[in-house]
């Protein structure tokens, strides 16, 4: 009988242990995701100011680039640093406010597929334990047989099923 060896490489060392769990080409991508990230904001802040990074306005500019700001951002390729640009935008009353991406709202975290896989599990009962997913399950196939009490629910009392 051959023996499982799933779990080790041809030269005997275990997968992803030490530092055989860096993988280049997950780093690679997620570098591009960063870039790509970084890029779609930058160009954002571009067409609210009108113009490019170093370029001059000839008419009255709209606002003034700002540095940059590190946010890091949690999405379906994994957790990401960014450097998210910052800018000065002039306001009506002649004051100045800071500039909101609206690629990136401004506190968040994940991306909406992220935000949308958590609230799945959560529809899922994957956060009750066992016991609670028997009882909830016992409910549901007892409503749909229709044996149910008058107020709707299993009984005189709910907590026995």
């Amino acid at each position: 009988m051959e023996q499982n060896n799933t779990k080790t490489q041809v030269d005997g060392t275990a997968l992803f242990a030490g530092d055989a769990w860096f993988d280049p080409i997950e780093a690679g991508i997620r570098e591009r995701v960063r870039g790509f990230i970084e890029e779609l904001i930058g160009q954002e802040l571009d067409a609210v100011l009108g113009r490019g990074r170093y370029e001059r306005d000839a008419e009255t500019p709209k606002g003034y680039r700002n540095g940059t700001r590190e946010r890091q951002l949690l999405g379906s390729f994994g957790p990401v640093e960014l450097s998210v640009p910052r800018a000065r935008m002039t306001a009506e009353g002649g004051g100045t406010q800071e500039w909101r991406s609206a690629t990136l709202p401004r506190y968040s975290r994940m991306t909406r597929q992220v935000e949308a896989l958590i609230a799945g599990a959560y529809r899922g009962h994957a956060h009750i334990g066992r016991k609670t997913r028997i009882r909830l399950a016992a409910r549901r196939a007892a409503r749909r047989a229709g044996r149910h009490g008058p107020d709707g629910v299993l009984g005189s009392n709910p907590r026995k099923f």
